[in-house]
């Protein structure tokens, strides 16, 4: 059954340890055809795009001490405060959590929620929740990672505007601890997955000392396996083993992670073992991977491929006749084939087709004419017909670029690239300073909790919507979201769904799937929500 069926048994915590995964690769990653799918198509696109960890092995023996292992990640974490960085896969989120940990774990195989620096999550009626710590955990600095420390923790995360926080100001009521090692939330209004904000950033606790002097003077102080050792902006980080973790000392002497600025230079490197593990989400890359049979996990999500059109005033998308235009002139099946080779899963529906929640509805479809017409009907309004399109500067992003610059330009738009030099960069332009008409991007809407996704990207008032869209009728079936369960969650998902394909908050190009592969000598990773991953059990040998 799905957990749309059954969410509200996320409530108990039923589970304690974590799932310890191992791997291996094939040492042959070359593609002899030169199609790009790695001189292997044994792998249907449904077996490529399956949720899970993949190509383990039963028993990889007893863990062995001591080395580094090194990560290419997806973008480099340049604070390690959380209410700074993005916490998740795909912004440096996995370096966040290796220094803080998080109170709950999603777990990817049961898809429900269970304890990790918590020791249980109970609720009655998804309005009020009772989060019970473990005893006898402390920060690295010693000081004991007691109720108070994670209510203040909390407290700084939402005063300091970290990722979900309008989910978090809205929703909680009070929360209070209650003695040493138990902290009450009271909310507002039931939310069935409200434990996976405690398994994402704001499950990760950071001690009082951290931000004692503001977040000017933050210090990266956590209860996580590891702490800060050093950082050389855009060359590496490095974290240190730390000795006093609650879940025992970790097996690695350090965790380093590196930026390689491309999906293929990061399969290269893990290919050739100058890495050892990598995250992937361009989706000739990823099924190369797969089929060159590279353990890790695969995280499938919807919208995985798509472009951010900006809705604020004085912008060319604050016209939803312009956005319609921009959507109807591009093809998702025609850019995947000159951008990927045909790799990926195009198409405009917002949800992965793994998804328990996934439905066909009518989709707003690629139509030239009709693209032409609504341009017509805003140049007749004053529009000059101009739009500032922002991607990345690797092969496949030019390809990309000049792919849709094409395709805009058949339908009257006149656009002007500019492709960035890295990830952390598009992030900036896109969520912070908003520079831009339309953006490369991804809203990887997961299975685990696809309402704080959509309320977080969607909502109009939300402090982290990239595009400025603002729509009440999808504020409200947004919020209906946030109780619902089984049908009625699947309708009002469904509703969702029809409602951007009419009001076009971005482009939809497709589901896909975030991938993280390692080589066979790794073994331990595992894995949380916003596909982050969790190193204290990872070992190497």
């Amino acid at each position: 059954m799905n957990r749309f069926t059954t969410r509200s048994r996320i409530a108990t915590a039923l589970l304690a340890g974590s799932l310890l995964v191992a791997g291996c690769a094939s040492s042959d990653s070359e593609d002899d055809d030169g199609d790009g799918d790695g001189g292997s198509s044994a792998l249907t696109k449904e077996e490529i795009y399956a949720a899970g960890v993949v190509g383990v092995t039963d028993d990889p023996g007893e863990p062995q001490q001591g080395g580094t292992l090194t990560l290419a990640d997806y973008s480099e974490a340049r604070s390690l405060d959380p209410t700074k960085t993005i916490p998740n896969g795909a912004a440096g989120g996995n370096a966040l959590a290796a220094v803080y940990d998080v109170l709950m774990r999603y777990d990817q195989a049961s898809d429900s929620f269970e304890p990790w620096l918590a020791e249980s999550l109970t609720t009655d009626d998804n309005v009020t929740w009772t989060l019970t710590l473990r005893d006898g955990v402390t920060f690295s600095d010693g000081t004991p990672l007691d109720a108070a420390a994670v209510v203040g923790s909390l407290g700084y995360y939402m005063e300091n505007a970290g990722y979900n926080t309008l989910l978090l100001a809205t929703n909680i009521k009070d929360m209070r601890p209650e003695g040493d090692s138990t902290v009450v939330f009271t909310l507002n209004q039931p939310w069935i997955t409200f434990p996976n904000m405690l398994a994402s950033g704001p499950g990760m606790v950071v001690a009082p000392a951290a931000y004692a002097g503001g977040p000017d003077a933050f210090e990266p102080i956590g209860a996580g396996p590891f702490v800060m050792d050093s950082y050389q902006p855009a060359e590496e980080l490095v974290l240190a083993a730390n000795p006093d973790y609650w879940g025992g000392a970790p097996h690695l002497d350090e965790l380093r992670f590196v930026w390689l600025g491309s999906d293929d230079a990061r399969l290269e490197s893990l290919t050739d073992g100058t890495v050892d593990a990598a995250n992937i989400r361009a989706p000739q890359t990823l099924e190369k991977a797969r089929n060159d049979g590279f353990a890790g996990i695969m995280s499938p999500s919807g919208l995985a491929t798509m472009f951010w059109l900006n809705n604020r005033e004085g912008r060319a998308a604050s016209d939803v006749r312009v956005r319609q235009a921009i959507n109807h002139a591009i093809d998702p099946v025609v850019y995947a084939e000159r951008v990927s080779g045909g790799a990926g899963l195009p198409g405009r529906n917002i949800y992965s087709p793994s998804a328990p929640y996934f439905a066909e509805v009518e989709t707003s479809d690629y139509d030239l004419e009709k693209a032409k017409s609504l341009l017509a009907e805003a140049k007749a309004d004053g529009y000059d017909g101009t739009l500032t399109y922002i991607g990345q500067s690797d092969q496949a992003s030019q390809t990309g670029a000049v792919t849709i610059q094409a395709m805009l330009e058949a339908a009257g738009f006149t656009v002007k690239t500019d492709l960035l030099r890295n990830i952390a960069d598009q992030t900036q332009r896109i969520y912070v300073t908003h520079d831009y008409d339309l953006a490369v991007s991804a809203m990887s809407i997961p299975d685990e909790d696809p309402y704080s996704r959509l309320a977080t990207n969607l909502i109009g008032a939300s402090p982290q919507n990239p595009s400025g869209y603002a729509n009440p009728e999808m504020d409200e079936l947004i919020a209906q979201l946030q109780a619902a369960e089984g049908d009625e969650a699947t309708a009002l998902l469904t509703q969702i769904n029809e409602l951007w394909q009419e009001t076009v908050p971005g482009v939809a190009m497709g589901a896909g799937a975030f991938f993280q592969p390692w080589n066979d000598d790794v073994h331990g990773i595992t894995s949380t929500s916003e596909t982050m991953l969790l190193f204290g059990d990872a070992w190497k040998g």
